[in-house]
């Protein structure tokens, strides 16, 4: 199956792009929402329950290890935060982020990082359970049985009829002595369902060898879910595949667009994904050739088949990328830029299925920039979260965009 539909259908899509006039200005000016977060928050995350409604999870160091929260957002702003778990073993990190997921009814699950040894990168995911609606969670089981004192992490989770499918980037084979094969000791991507009482089904190895610490990102189609990562081939080439779940199982990834992006090191930037029944995109950022750029591509058949690359932006790209859906034909796509010493810019823009590209706006800025700043879609509304530096403190600043028609 090929990702775009064929060579003429790109060439065409690329003209009209060059041709066609952007999308007028859209939305709204960002309005901050008061943050439930406290001292020392970092890592915003956002999940999307089954009624719709944005849950937000964020990491608050303490005096002993840190503390996963939570809140819920409604109509008149944040729930107060409801504590998950405090590990004083918790990996605290800018990049990889744990979640707080609303399954089903009163069914929760979060997932966090924890050490497993005393190296720097030897954690586990780790996954709590709660049936009560968040009052009270499980102990904390690992999501893969592996027991090596190695690098897992960068979890992405979907909903299944069985639980909850986890997929996530798994350091076993990293411990394994070298060879004249890189496969031997690359990291790789796995993948598990989870039952809600704790049994693992349909364990996988979903590609053998992928970038070591880039994000990946999941999304549920009317064709089913897709996830997207950054693959690692044995010359280096880092770029971005997309992969499918089919009766319960990873399908071999697809490279999505070749970049060639040839890096000896993981830039720690991976990609995006978003779906709203018909409608999926992905955005992801690339340095090949030294030039920092975010490209982006839309489907409107549920993922089966996607329109060519558009180009987002480029310049001083710092990456770390939010997607959303606008409409039924649209999606808004969020990065970070390199600023001044009044911050780093948070810019967002509208991609059109055609190609048709919106105004650049600016969300915010932060003081720091390795931030993944998180997006998505409230009603009439976009809404905006990521990490800043505020009184000698970290801590989470969310805002609300408001939506127009575009056109």
């Amino acid at each position: 199956m090929h990702i775009f539909r064929n060579f003429a259908l790109v060439l065409l899509g690329a003209l009209a792009v060059a041709c066609s006039p952007a999308i007028s200005p859209e939305f709204g000016a960002p309005e901050i929402i008061p943050s439930p977060s406290g001292d020392g928050a970092l890592g915003a995350r956002f999940t999307r329950g089954p009624a719709g409604r944005i849950a937000m999870s964020w990491m608050e160091r303490g005096e002993s290890g840190a503390t996963l929260k939570y809140s819920v957002l409604h109509d008149d702003g944040w729930s107060p935060a409801t504590d998950v778990v405090t590990d004083e073993r918790m990996f605290v990190n800018w990049a990889d982020l744990p979640s707080v997921l609303r399954v089903r009814d009163d069914q929760w699950i979060a997932h966090w990082l924890s050490y497993s040894a005393d190296k720097t990168y030897s954690y586990d995911v780790v996954v709590a359970q709660s049936i009560d609606g968040g009052k009270t969670w499980s102990d904390p089981v690992a999501a893969h049985t592996d027991g090596t004192p190695t690098e897992h992490g960068f979890v992405s989770m979907h909903r299944d009829s069985d639980g909850v499918a986890l997929l996530w980037l798994d350091g076993r084979d990293t411990a394994n002595e070298p060879t004249d094969n890189p496969l031997d000791t690359s990291m790789t991507l796995r993948a598990a369902i989870l039952t809600p009482d704790g049994r693992r089904l349909n364990e996988q190895v979903v590609d053998d060898s992928i970038c070591d610490c880039c994000q990946t990102d999941v999304a549920v189609s009317s064709k089913g879910p897709l996830a997207v990562y950054r693959d690692r081939t044995a010359d280096e080439i880092r770029d971005i595949y997309l992969t499918r779940f089919v009766d319960g199982q990873w399908q071999p990834g697809e490279r999505i667009f070749a970049d060639n992006w040839m890096i000896p090191g993981c830039p720690v930037n991976g990609p995006a994904i978003v779906a709203d029944g018909d409608l999926v995109g992905v955005t992801w950022f690339s340095a090949a050739g030294d030039r920092p750029v975010v490209r982006a591509i839309v489907s409107t058949d549920g993922g089966t088949t996607f329109g060519p690359p558009v180009e987002i932006a480029s310049g001083r790209i710092a990456g770390y990328l939010g997607i959303a859906a606008v409409d039924e034909t649209s999606v808004a796509v969020s990065w970070m830029t390199l600023g001044d010493a009044s911050g780093n810019p948070i810019l967002l823009r509208r991609l059109g299925a055609s190609g048709e590209l919106g105004t650049v706006h600016t969300v915010g800025t932060s003081g720091l920039l390795r931030v993944v700043p998180q997006l998505a879609r409230d009603g009439d509304a976009l809404v905006v979260a990521w990490t800043d530096k505020i009184d000698d403190t970290s801590r989470i600043v969310t805002a609300r965009m408001a939506i127009g028609d575009g056109r």
